[in-house]
């Protein structure tokens, strides 16, 4: 269609899309709308008007789209107010959000930033833990601990404890702080692993402000999964040596890996959490950043005795309303079910991808599922094999993998699997 070349003319001469070169290589397509977890494209491409999507718009639209609670959530919060600055001023969509995140997320989290995006909200859980340990006299614990593997963001100090040898941060080494790494964590607890661990928690201690890890899924730095153990070697160990430890939940948070936030699965909590991506359901950016009365506590008592982060959309009103409506559709319902069905179709749908030359591992965790083949991914080729068999999957690195929403039907899981196991084929 003549509009749709025109956009695209316009896109190629204009927009930057994320990960890619200004301009484009590859051509989009076009998404004109999106309903349930179908995304209906401008034009066909390879004879289908939508895709399944496989992807939940980078794993934040859980219920879908187009939902009809969250439309209605969104539409009586304009009629009242879409934003209004938070300094100085609070507002109930707020105030009911941070009530609900204190009461699903584990105790003793008590305190809640709100911020603009995952990466920000990481942003403000290292600069908490920084201020802490300033604010009580001790300025030299500055370091950030993590293990290899990890993805936190794209801004500058997540950055930093993003893996720094392979990943997408490996240009800015020279120039990023310098932060402590273990090793990549093993998939089954290893005791030697995890007396390593805390070996380099003790031997830091002096210096370390925080450790900061994914729990049990490591997301875009690798799509790993590993032991739960981990995080209790870890609490055990930061706890001994008077370090804090922050989970980043944001890809993992509100029921991806089987629990509403993998912690869970070890039955442990962290002194600060971050959610964000499904916290709208995918209809608007939001993140949160949680922390307990001791490290509040800590900041409050400081020379400075203020938390000095303020972005201006912070507890953006409609973000909130909207956040609020889709924690009531998740938790109004038997989620859980519904991750182990979809993680169910993906074990067995999956499972025949694992005989494909050269692919060196399948695994499937909760509403996850993942292929890793043992070189780089061609993702024009893979992408192009999904499109072909009606899904839209996003590959990268060795990896083609799908985070499906949750209301995700059996027959769509068939068929996202179905294109996985292409996209793995061409890829």
């Amino acid at each position: 269609m003549p509009e749709t070349a025109e956009l695209l003319r316009l896109d190629r001469a204009h927009v930057w899309h994320p990960y890619g070169p200004m301009p484009g290589r590859a051509e989009p397509l076009v998404v004109a709308s999106a309903s349930g977890v179908r995304l209906g494209l401008a034009e066909p491409a390879h004879g289908h008007d939508e895709l399944i999507d496989g992807m939940a718009s980078w794993w934040s639209a859980i219920h879908g789209y187009n939902h009809p609670v969250l439309n209605e959530a969104a539409r009586e919060q304009l009629g009242r107010m879409s934003h209004v600055m938070f300094g100085g001023l609070t507002h109930e969509p707020a105030v009911r959000l941070a009530q609900r995140l204190v009461e699903i997320t584990p105790e003793p989290l008590r305190h809640v930033f709100l911020a603009d995006s995952g990466s920000v909200s990481v942003e403000v859980a290292l600069k908490m833990c920084l201020q802490y340990w300033r604010s009580l006299g001790r300025p030299a614990k500055r370091k950030l601990l993590t293990w290899r593997g990890g993805y936190h963001g794209d801004t500058w100090h997540p950055m930093s404890v993003c893996d720094p040898e392979g990943g997408m941060h490996e240009l800015w080494s020279g120039a990023l702080p310098r932060q402590v790494f273990a090793d990549v964590p093993p998939a089954d607890f290893d005791e030697t692993y995890a007396d390593a661990l805390r070996a380099l928690v003790a031997r830091h201690a002096h210096e370390a402000a925080a450790v900061i890890v994914e729990p049990v899924v490591q997301g875009a730095g690798g799509m790993r999964f590993h032991s739960p153990a981990y995080l209790r070697v870890l609490r055990e160990a930061c706890d001994e040596n008077d370090v804090l430890l922050v989970f980043d939940e944001i890809a993992t948070g509100f029921g991806r890996t089987g629990t509403l936030f993998a912690a869970e699965q070890a039955s442990v909590a962290p002194d600060v959490m971050c959610v964000g991506k499904a916290l709208t359901g995918g209809y608007v950016t939001m993140a949160a950043t949680l922390c307990t009365e001791r490290v509040a506590d800590g900041i409050s008592r400081g020379e400075v005795p203020v938390l000095a982060h303020g972005p201006t959309f912070m507890a953006n009103p409609l973000a909130s309303a909207i956040a609020c409506a889709s924690l009531d559709v998740l938790l109004g319902q038997d989620w859980a079910r519904e991750v182990r069905r979809i993680e169910s179709g993906l074990r067995g749908g999956l499972a025949e991808a694992a005989a494909l030359p050269g692919v060196r591992e399948v695994r499937v965790l909760g509403a996850i599922g993942v292929v890793q083949l043992d070189h780089e991914v061609d993702m024009a080729a893979a992408t192009d094999a999904a499109v072909r068999e009606g899904v839209w999957l996003r590959p990268f690195r060795d990896l083609v993998y799908t985070m499906p929403p949750y209301v995700t039907g059996d027959d769509d899981v068939a068929a996202i699997c179905r294109a996985v196991t292409a996209a793995a084929k061409k890829g």
